[in-house]
């Protein structure tokens, strides 16, 4: 591929180079120092031009491949001014020469004075003096550029990996916890929390990769949510409702869930079941979705912990991954907390 895009690049450079002669030597109509292109007699620009064109293309790349790279681009800058600007003289000097030459070939004697010849040969040639010099720097701050989106992106890969691989053992530690706590209890439903805690488990570990249809996350999302209400059973009142208008839109996988797993996590206790209460609502519609998300607490301390890994991990992936296509509202009000998030697909 590289082979291929520097064959690319030499074919266009040499085209221009090609094109530039043609079209000052016999397309467009020329007056230059004496020469032109319109004479019945000859075409003495068309002579002119050819050592002029090589004079040009030699000052351009002097800048491209030797007095830019190894001598602006470290820091020599005084040395490269000054060897910019004798090499435009000596070489305007030589091509000034020349064109006496040419002028005695073709008998060309009202020409103007020898100064005023050599500084318009100056002027052209720092004009592609100049062009040289702007076309590899701009060259080099490309490069730049896309060696810094490399790098900002390598980063930001490697902090997802890192955010991603905290989730496994964070999910995992709670799942233990939960069938823990059934075991003794309850260990019917402890062999069938641990069951349905398993499928949920491959699925982080072997499904979710960069992205994923979003049908495939809501119904991890909603198995998650049905493995909860079979533990918790009649201890809180749980509403969910899940809707889907493109089932083929894709996600980051692993966003949604620990909002989720929050809202079961700090569920208050009152001794009154039906004080003790979850609502969730997940929409998409139009490419949008949204995650409405409500628990109520226990106020004892008059404080609710929203910290932990979960919610943490889910600020830092959305400003990564959805920088300027989401919105996530955290708030509590009398006893209730309540997540709001939505996220352009």
């Amino acid at each position: 591929m590289s082979n291929i895009k520097s064959i690319k690049k030499i074919a266009l450079h040499l085209l221009f180079w090609i094109l530039n002669y043609l079209l000052f030597a016999f397309v467009v109509h020329s007056d230059w120092n004496g020469f032109n292109n319109v004479s019945e007699a000859h075409n003495s620009l068309a002579y002119a031009y050819t050592y002029g064109i090589f004079t040009n293309f030699f000052l351009f790349y002097i800048q491209v491949f030797w007095l830019v790279p190894k001598m602006y681009m470290l820091k020599r800058k005084a040395t490269y001014y000054v060897l910019s600007f004798s090499i435009c003289l000596v070489v305007s000097l030589i091509e000034t020469h020349f064109d006496y030459m040419l002028y005695d070939i073709f008998e060309i004697y009202d020409t103007d004075e020898f100064m005023d010849n050599f500084s318009l040969t100056v002027f052209v040639n720092l004009f592609y003096s100049v062009a040289g010099f702007y076309y590899i720097f701009r060259q080099a701050h490309k490069t730049s550029e896309k060696e810094k989106q490399l790098l900002i992106q390598e980063s930001f890969k490697a902090e997802l990996k890192y955010l991603k691989a905290q989730l496994n053992p964070h999910f995992l530690f709670n799942g233990i916890n939960n069938v823990y706590h059934l075991i003794g209890k309850n260990d019917a439903l402890a062999k069938d929390t641990l069951l349905q805690f398993s499928e949920l488990l491959r699925y982080q570990l072997y499904e979710s990769g960069t992205q994923i249809i979003l049908e495939k996350e809501l119904d991890f999302v909603l198995q998650y949510i049905k493995m909860e209400k079979t533990r918790k059973g009649s201890d809180i009142q749980l509403s969910y409702n899940i809707e889907f208008e493109n089932a083929t839109k894709k996600i980051v996988p692993l966003l949604l869930i620990p909002i989720i797993e929050n809202a079961f996590k700090h569920c208050s206790n009152h001794t009154n079941n039906n004080d003790n209460r979850i609502d969730i609502k997940i929409k998409e519609v139009g490419g949008k979705l949204s995650l409405h998300c409500t628990n109520t607490f226990d106020n004892v301390t008059g404080k609710y912990d929203v910290g932990g890994i979960g919610l943490i991990n889910v600020k830092r992936r959305l400003s990564l991954v959805y920088p300027d296509k989401h919105e996530l509202t955290i708030s509590k009000k009398n006893s209730r907390f309540m997540a709001d998030l939505i996220i352009d697909l």
